[in-house]
């Protein structure tokens, strides 16, 4: 998932309706009754993403949601990570050199060789470091298991914070990532073995993984990620034959609705990029009683605009502002969690 890039001005994104949420019954009103504060990566506006330093920190933060990504090791351990090859604009080997290029997919290492690896901070003069000026370092962190965020969490004591997880794959690259049907078994294991299933939800922009995530563990809520940005556009509204993003889905046989395409695909929270939304969508999408829950939106300003229209939730890369944007319009947030 990709920061929003600024351009609201040229956005068509209406500031006049305050469309009220859906009331989902049964184990998904957990899902919608409150605002969904999602800290992005973490909060990797601040702290390295998807690490445990970073999650811990998140937490004594206070958010409603750790929205974190997730790949597949060579022995089949669910680590959690943005990029399917390590990044060399955080990763520094074993001598503490940053990577000079991409390095291996994830699924060509072990769970033992990926930590050799230290992603606790940014290298120094990249893009990425300009993007992200306040983050702090934490070095020594390793890419930790899903499994040790879920230890992190339940020993911090908090039992209501939920977990946004994204599957990192893409129909356009397999050879990248392991299939499908490997990565979302081994995936819904782990949420089983932590008896995270009404706390997690999956979400993606190959929605392949949805529909096998409907049918392994229908209990576990869905999150249909899409992105019609010019460049990015998954949905490909208009265009001949189906978007290959959709699972085998063709938006166009749902009158070029993205909302009724994510109802058709089981989901029942609607991630789209902000700047995709307008108020229109959101009421139509209410209308089918899915959640909308918009990326990645990080400067305050922007939040202002997206929040106006309606949103359920939202996804940020710097959670401590989005927090005090809402504490200010008086929307409840979540209590912080001491972390030692």
């Amino acid at each position: 998932m990709m920061q929003l890039k600024s351009g609201f001005a040229a956005c068509a994104l209406a500031l006049t309706c305050a469309c009220a949420p859906v009331m989902p019954t049964s184990a998904e009103a957990e899902v919608t009754t409150v605002f969904d504060l999602q800290g992005h990566r973490g909060a990797r506006g601040l702290r390295p993403e998807n690490t445990l330093a970073g999650f811990a920190w998140t937490l004594e933060l206070g958010v409603r949601t750790l929205e974190l990504d997730c790949g597949l090791t060579r022995d089949g351990v669910v680590v959690v990570s943005h990029d399917s090859s390590l990044n060399p604009d955080i990763t520094r080997d074993s001598s503490g050199k940053f990577l000079e290029a991409a390095g291996p997919p994830l699924h060509t290492l072990t769970f033992a060789e990926l930590q050799q690896y230290d992603v606790g901070r940014i290298r120094p003069g990249s893009d990425y470091a300009a993007r992200f000026p306040e983050q702090q370092p934490v070095d020594g962190q390793r890419i930790p298991r899903l499994a040790d965020v879920y230890a992190l969490v339940r020993e911090s004591g908090n039992r209501e914070v939920r977990f946004n997880i994204e599957t990192k794959l893409d129909p356009l690259q397999p050879e990248l990532t392991a299939s499908p049907e490997a990565f979302v078994k081994a995936l819904v294991e782990v949420v089983r073995e932590a008896r995270m299933e009404t706390r997690t939800t999956i979400q993606s922009f190959d929605w392949r993984t949805l529909a096998l995530v409907r049918r392994l563990a229908p209990e576990i809520v869905t999150v249909a990620l899409t992105d019609q940005q010019p460049g990015e556009d998954t949905m490909e509204i208009g265009k001949p034959g189906a978007s290959p993003w959709l699972g085998g889905l063709d938006v166009d046989d749902y009158e070029g609705s993205v909302p009724k395409t994510v109802k058709a695909i089981g989901a029942k929270v609607w991630s789209p990029h902000a700047l995709d939304l307008d108020e229109r969508l959101i009421a139509e999408a209410h209308a089918l009683g899915l959640a909308v829950v918009p990326w990645t939106v990080n400067d305050p300003k922007d939040m202002e605009r997206v929040l106006a229209v309606g949103v359920d939730g939202l996804i940020s890369d710097r959670p401590d502002l989005l927090r005090s944007l809402l504490q200010s319009k008086g929307i409840a947030v979540p209590s912080p969690t001491p972390m030692q």
